[in-house]
């Protein structure tokens, strides 16, 4: 056995690393384990979305309590276009090109207005006057997928919304109500389908669908991470164990 001062020198020597391994190893195991909840949470959203989309149409709600159940699923209605009441969210096409969706005021025929993002115009198109083929007028109607709001800025990184210059980065039913003074906006909103509009813009059909699920590999990589810790640690100890045994 090693004398009493080799080994109080070798447990002062294991003893921070020791302390630093067990708090990291905690840690990569905490950060996996939230991973897997994720891959969890993940997987019951992209089932409760697939499951709403590949769902009968099915008419416009007309409360809050009824369309927070539908998320991503499929509506109609007719009713008429408020034309003069476009709202402009400041967007990308898929391609990269910078522009805006036109959000548009729908009346529906007993009297409820629907916000409709009737899809993607280049920047150079905002002007109504530039793409009047697209305003379509009297009754008509709407396809598309029912869309609730955020409760509040999604990101924090996101501008404030400019009511002021008709310039929207996220949708905001009443906001946008109160800056179009609008009356009877229901709480949430339509993304139109892809049905060609007349003129080609806007371009519907922009709703986003898949939902990215990289949990596995980020649980995959912390548990190793962990596992990498601990055989290191292993390795430390059994030198510093061997080199204190061969201490006078």
């Amino acid at each position: 056995m090693p004398p009493m001062p080799a080994v109080r020198r070798l447990i002062r020597s294991i003893l921070w690393p020791s302390l630093f391994a067990a708090g990291a190893f905690i840690v990569l195991l905490g950060l996996g384990t939230w991973q897997v909840e994720r891959l969890q949470w993940k997987e019951r959203l992209i089932a409760a979305r697939n499951a709403a989309v590949t769902a009968p149409a099915v008419d416009v709600p007309r409360s809050a309590e009824v369309a927070h159940r539908m998320d991503y699923r499929h509506v109609q209605a007719s009713g008429t276009f408020l034309n003069d009441h476009e709202l402009y969210l400041g967007a990308t096409s898929a391609a990269g090109r910078a522009g805006y969706h036109v959000i548009t005021a729908f009346r529906l025929e007993d009297a409820a207005i629907v916000l409709v993002d009737r899809g993607f115009v280049p920047a150079e198109k905002r002007a109504p006057e530039s793409r009047t083929a697209g305003e379509i007028s009297g009754v008509t109607t709407i396809n598309g997928l029912l869309r609730l709001p955020h409760d509040r800025k999604p990101y924090w990184f996101l501008p404030e919304n400019s009511a002021e210059r008709n310039y929207w980065f996220y949708v905001d039913p009443p906001a946008m109500a109160k800056a179009a003074h609008l009356d009877g906006v229901l709480p949430f909103y339509i993304d139109a389908d892809a049905a060609p509009n007349p003129g080609g813009l806007p371009v519907g059909g922009q709703t986003r669908l898949d939902l990215p699920n990289d949990h596995l590999q980020y649980a995959i990589t912390w548990y190793a991470l962990a596992a990498g810790l601990l055989g290191v640690y292993l390795v430390f100890i059994r030198r510093r164990l061997a080199q204190g045994a061969a201490s006078p």
